[in-house]
């Protein structure tokens, strides 16, 4: 989302040492914004040989998830409060072949995710409110961050933050527990965004 879409395909490369590139879907309806869908991610498919990261910020993502899963991403998340039926829609996902991922807004808390961690490879927890990009990190989430550690304990479920994540606070959060960072506007704002993600790992192996 924080790409320039006028020239993709040089951005792609500017960020050819990330291990994902996030894809952020926006409906204009669970979310205030509306991103892109199929094509565009085709598009960056063509582009590009990096695993994706497909983050669906829709209602019902459980009707869309046969056509984001035929991209073959490494991830497919959904959110908390976006869908009724929770556990149905995460088993789905892997029925597809693809490793499932649910997303926490700020203000969810994380009662809910211990009915469903068996059915999980992957918890987001969102540290803006979503649906744009360049965002402040909201402090309080350095908590919840820790909570969520403790509850998935030895678990091999992967714990990924968004909104505001950049080098300023990627120490903080890799010692509060996060294995997997998400960071857009500070990436492809960098100079060189490959040296900023080796920064970003080196903090992440400190942390």
């Amino acid at each position: 989302m924080a790409a320039d879409f006028c020239h993709i395909n040089t951005e792609l490369e500017r960020v050819s040492g990330a291990d994902l590139l996030h894809i952020d879907v926006m409906d204009g309806s669970y979310v205030p914004n509306i991103s892109f869908g199929p094509p565009v991610i085709a598009a960056v498919r063509r582009c590009s040989q990096l695993p994706l990261d497909i983050h669906l910020m829709v209602q019902n993502p459980e009707r869309h998830l046969a056509t984001f899963a035929a991209f073959k991403p490494e991830f497919l998340t959904v959110h908390y409060e976006a869908t009724v039926h929770l556990q149905r829609t995460l088993s789905k996902i892997r029925e597809l072949g693809i490793k499932a991922g649910v997303a926490l807004n700020p203000h969810t808390p994380l009662d809910g995710l211990k009915y469903v961690l068996s059915d999980l490879d992957l918890i987001l927890i969102m540290t803006v409110n979503p649906g744009y990009g360049g965002q402040e990190f909201i402090p309080a989430m350095y908590d919840k961050i820790r909570e969520c550690r403790d509850m998935v304990g030895d678990l091999p479920i992967e714990l990924q933050v968004d909104g505001g994540v950049g080098l300023a606070n990627a120490a903080e959060l890799a010692e509060a527990g996060v294995t997997n960072f998400v960071a857009g506007t500070a990436i492809f704002q960098a100079d060189n965004p490959n040296c900023y993600m080796d920064e970003m790992r080196a903090c992440w192996r400190k942390g």
